[in-house]
């Protein structure tokens, strides 16, 4: 057996049983969603980070820089920008707009400022790449396990599914963020120190840069192959808007814990945005035959690094990937008891009730996450289709609905129809490859914003006789 499984499976149960520790404080609606509205700064700060690493962030960069290079920085780097933006313009509105008309989601949001068709068009949306998104963090849960100890697919599945939907159940956003300040230390401490100890063991930067492609692309910033600076139109705008982390800034306690902690994401992001790249360029060097891209990042854990070093990396990898699932857990349950449950079938549901649907939707949620998972291929794949889907949805209703007072439900409305209608063709006709430099997520936010100036143009003509 290899000496790496018993401690992923420890560090498994270890994380469970925190969670249901800090769950047993968790006995309203309230404590689950929003936190109490008592997160400071610190909490704040490793719940947004350890929910911004995931399965994207690290198995898919590497994988990414294994075949790109250094253009893969996008991909976290994006992220980065789009979470200066939600610190410092949307996130501290948003919590005001929360606290002072007692929201509990994005769902609620969308209902008070525009009524309950657009928020039933954007639930229905958001449940559809949600569950896109939890399957790729299965996915590179599965990958790391098939590389550790050469478990079929299917384990590393459940085990993924289990952890984070046992934890998550027992106490939302409170277990949530306790879970996550331990699963920040393991991951910021597991990948501090791979980075030197794999460079020293492939014999230098020198040495790296000789055994990987000559092309001087592979070294470009900006782009190389489907990485590069495109990345900001699919992955900024999601950021920014993201249901499960802003959801997240509503537990917070005050605007500045809002600035503090997201900024500080922010921050840390911009550098961690060249690790998973770079390990992936050592991969490259180190085993330049690898059929899949995607096991890049836990084969150099695996192979490369001593043993006690190689678990740690691993636990820290095993960290981000379902940190970032229990993220989605939250987005998922916290709409499925909140936006459908209260609101359409039964409103005047007890607290109890809702914490026990939003509970059960967890389970649900993660179930339904395992099975896609083990017939999905690709970890990037089904992460583009969420953050398009996100971006495009609620880019500029949040927007428009926080600094525009005219924009109102029809504008929304085209905004959203208007935006996904081009992506999706546009990415039913070219295969997701867009047109030129022209991406899908790009064409539907263009469409998105061009839909809203219309009908605002349109709304604002007086008619004539």
């Amino acid at each position: 057996m290899s000496p790496h499984l018993p401690v992923l499976l420890a560090y498994s149960a270890l994380l469970v049983g925190l969670g249901w520790f800090i769950g047993r404080r968790v006995t309203s609606a309230d404590s689950f969603f929003v936190a109490g509205r008592k997160l400071g700064p610190g909490l704040l700060f490793s719940t947004l980070l350890a929910a911004n690493i995931g399965a994207g962030s690290t198995v898919g960069a590497a994988g990414l820089g294994y075949t790109n290079g250094l253009a893969a920085w996008w991909w976290v780097g994006a992220a980065a920008i789009g979470s200066f933006v939600l610190a410092f313009l949307i996130g501290p509105r948003m919590r005001r707009e929360a606290e002072s008309r007692n929201l509990r989601t994005v769902g609620d949001y969308l209902e008070y400022r525009y009524g309950p068709q657009v928020r039933t068009l954007v639930t229905v949306l958001l449940w559809l790449g949600t569950i896109a998104i939890l399957a790729g963090q299965l996915i590179a849960l599965s990958t790391l396990l098939t590389v550790v100890a050469g478990t079929p697919k299917w384990v590393g599945c459940l085990l993924g599914g289990a952890v984070m939907t046992l934890y998550f159940m027992a106490g939302g956003l409170l277990s949530s963020a306790w879970v996550n300040m331990v699963q920040l230390v393991v991951l910021l401490a597991g990948f501090g120190l791979a980075v030197p100890v794999a460079l020293s063991g492939a014999g230098g930067w020198d040495a790296v840069v000789a055994r990987v492609p000559a092309d001087p692309g592979y070294w470009s910033l900006w782009r190389n192959g489907p990485s590069g600076w495109m990345y900001l139109a699919l992955l900024g705008p999601a950021f920014i808007v993201s249901p499960g982390l802003l959801q997240k800034t509503f537990g917070a306690r005050d605007d500045r814990t809002v600035r503090i902690g997201t900024a500080a994401n922010a921050l840390v992001l911009l550098g961690f945005a060249f690790v998973p790249p770079l390990l992936g360029i050592m991969a490259r060097a180190s085993h330049p035959d690898l059929a899949i891209p995607q096991e890049a990042l836990p084969r150099l854990l695996v192979s490369d690094l001593p043993v006690a070093l190689g678990s740690l990396g691993l636990a820290a990898l095993f960290s981000a990937e379902v940190s970032t699932a229990d993220a989605i857990l939250f987005m998922l349950a916290t709409s499925l008891s909140q936006d459908l449950y209260r609101r359409s079938i039964k409103p005047a549901a007890t607290d109890a009730e809702v914490l026990r649907v939003a509970r059960w939707s967890a389970l649900a949620g993660g179930t339904l996450g395992v099975l896609l998972a083990l017939v999905a291929s690709t970890i990037i794949g089904t992460l583009e289709f969420f953050y398009s889907v996100l971006g495009v949805s609620l880019f500029v209703p949040l927007l428009g609905g926080l600094f525009v007072r005219r924009f109102d439900r029809v504008g929304a409305l085209a905004a959203i129809v208007g935006g996904i209608v081009v992506m999706v063709a546009l990415r039913l006709g070219t295969g997701g490859k867009g047109i030129g430099m022209v991406t899908p997520a790009m064409a539907g936010l263009m469409a998105s914003l061009g839909a809203a100036a219309i009908t605002l143009a349109i709304r604002r003509t007086p008619a004539t006789s």
